[in-house]
């Protein structure tokens, strides 16, 4: 989910490109974006962060699922990962556009495409919150995939 959607309630086509871009990098790693990434040498919250990372790193052939190996060239492979990040990226207005993604799939040469900015990070309210600013308990409850605060916004 777009982190502008998920934090503000905001939604535009900007939002169906974030949402593409983890698709992209879970068919090219094999990996589900799901919470908890270790690596040995660093951790990160979302596959989106993980793999913003390695590539940072210069190690962005580590994500490639095994599968593609004989089937995708190392060049194709690292066009197609920073495309996913550039799709990922925090602010939606510097997002590219669906077609320019397409233009960017379509397109040869990893030297055309932008280097992608940080891409969107949650970072939540903890679980330990004992009192909201009014002093008064917070109800919550965890289920294993989400916590919900009973709380009024």
């Amino acid at each position: 989910m777009a982190p502008e959607y998920a934090m503000e309630g905001l939604y535009s086509v900007k939002s169906d490109v974030f949402s593409f871009g983890i698709l992209l990098l879970e068919i090219l790693t094999g990996r589900k974006n799901f919470l908890g990434f270790h690596h040995p040498t660093t951790s990160a919250a979302t596959l989106l962060i993980y793999a913003w990372q390695l590539w940072n790193e210069g190690k962005g052939m580590e994500l490639m699922d095994p599968l593609l190996k004989d089937s995708c060239s190392p060049d194709e492979f690292s066009r197609y990962i920073q495309i996913g990040l550039l799709c990922g990226q925090e602010d939606a207005k510097i997002r590219p556009t669906m077609s320019s993604v397409v233009q960017m799939l379509k397109s040869q040469s990893i030297s055309s495409l932008s280097k992608p900015e940080r891409p969107a990070f949650f970072t939540g309210r903890s679980t330990n919150d004992q009192g909201n600013t009014l002093g008064a308990p917070i109800s919550c409850s965890v289920n294993g995939l989400t916590i919900s605060d009973d709380v009024p916004r």
